[in-house]
């Protein structure tokens, strides 16, 4: 790996010129693509990605004092400094250092262990940030790899990831497992099926004769900082609560949406169906879900709704939950075809990328102006298929496409979006790239 040796030797002299001494070890983190299954992984259901070649690299030196002293390799990022012993993560200001915080204090708590001996960190990524390619949860995991070589202490692969998934949440945001799951679990050369409840994954081999190209729209989007993402969650979780209401299940038991259909064992064609009786496309005011559920909206904001969405005027639950439902039933398709690979595969691979993307954008309402003109851009020059990516209402899309028109698709992308707009300002490798399988987390020992 020509590419990460120079990184690691250039990390070296910084590490060298900051600290005055030189890292004992290195840990790298995966950021990752999510091919299909926007927005599901929270509601239960699998979904499809990949680990991209742009990691988070962190160069690491445990020292006999508690202080942990976090340095960035980008300017943009300050320096930051605090006591091991007592890690304080503030939700309303999502700094780039707390994200390591959130790794570090979830190996903390895992073990119960308080009086941790303190660390040098220089970290140094490539993900473009807030770019939907999950450059947040890569740092996470990254620190929680990070602490837990420290302490010699080992883990499965499995566990690390879910207990970075968890401790994500001390900054606020709701996510489901995906992010964390790819970046521990991932392999170079295949995407993987990821399960959840309990965590597994499966390689999913995709097509031979394309290649999955990434481009970003410029626009960036912080989860942590908006409501948008968490007020998603919500909705998630209240179409969950009606629909098991209508089907006189135990409601108040019910926090996702798989929960509901696997209960019922039905499929989820069939509850699409259940759907469409349950609830109506017009929006449901807080007062009106009080209504349908029998509790009052004291009960409704204490006990179901976080903090965070308490003030929300309406939820739109119908278009939320058939998102979640059609996407989820794209992700088997999807891997089904991979396993039968039949010879229209990329075409139809690419069909169900744009049906993904409709859904994000109609239903879910996760999509943007740029996003969206960025995904038309994509098919006009060439992509069987073209998909926002991450959260959305902003980073990147995703684009199936077949691997001899590669060239003049990047050259045409690049001059209808980037060049027309002077959005190249970003650097080009940031921008637009094509992208393989990568592998998972890995600890590197300093020869």
């Amino acid at each position: 790996m020509p590419v990460l040796d120079d990184r690691l030797l250039k990390l070296k002299e910084m590490f060298h010129s900051k600290f005055g001494s030189i890292p004992k070890f290195y840990v790298r983190a995966p950021g990752r693509v999510n091919l299909i299954g926007e927005h599901i992984d929270y509601c239960g259901y699998s979904v499809l990605p990949m680990a991209v070649e742009q990691d988070m690299l962190i160069a690491v030196e445990p020292v006999k004092t508690h202080t942990l002293q976090l340095a960035n390799t980008n300017p943009l990022y300050p320096d930051f400094s605090t006591t091991a012993n007592d890690i304080q993560i503030d939700k309303t200001k999502p700094l780039w250092h707390n994200y390591f915080l959130c790794g570090f204090k979830g190996i903390q708590e895992h073990f119960g262990l308080s009086n941790l001996t303190g660390m040098n960190c220089l970290v140094d990524g490539n993900i473009p940030p807030s770019s939907g390619l999950s450059s947040s949860s890569a740092l996470v995991c990254c620190a929680g790899l990070v602490t837990l070589t420290v302490l010699g202490m080992s883990l499965s692969k499995v566990e690390l990831a879910e207990i970075c998934a968890k401790s994500e949440r001390y900054i606020g945001t709701e996510g489901g497992g995906m992010d964390q799951s790819i970046s521990f679990l991932a392999e170079e050369g295949t995407a993987k099926l990821i399960e959840f409840s309990p965590l597994r994954a499966t390689d999913v081999k995709l097509p031979s004769g394309a290649v999955f190209v990434i481009a970003n729209s410029c626009v960036e989007m912080n989860k942590a900082a908006t409501s948008h993402f968490n007020v998603r969650v919500m909705e998630c979780r209240l179409a969950a609560k009606l629909l098991a209401k209508y089907k006189e299940l135990q409601w108040d038991k019910v926090l996702r949406l798989e929960e509901v259909q696997t209960t019922l064992q039905v499929s989820l064609e069939e509850m699409l169906l259940i759907l469409e009786d349950a609830l109506h496309p017009e929006p449901y005011s807080p007062e009106e879900v009080c209504k349908c559920l029998g509790i009052s909206l004291q009960e409704l904001q204490t006990q179901i709704l976080s903090p965070n969405t308490q003030d929300v005027p309406i939820f739109k639950l119908y278009q939320r939950a058939k998102h979640v439902y059609s996407e989820a039933a794209r992700v088997l398709q999807f891997k089904k075809i991979c396993e039968e690979a039949p010879g229209n595969m990329v075409q139809l691979l690419g069909e169900l990328m744009n049906q993904s993307h409709v859904s994000c954008r109609d239903m879910y309402e996760c999509s943007c102006p740029e996003l969206d003109q960025l995904v038309d851009t994509c098919r006009m020059f060439g992509a069987e298929g073209s998909r926002l990516t991450g959260a959305g209402w902003g980073g990147c899309t995703v684009s199936i496409v077949p691997a001899d028109k590669l060239p003049s698709f990047l050259a045409s992308v690049r001059r209808a979006y980037y060049d027309r707009s002077g959005r190249s300002l970003a650097p080009e490798k940031q921008s637009l790239f094509a992208t393989k399988p990568g592998g998972g987390a890995l600890v590197f020992l300093e020869a």
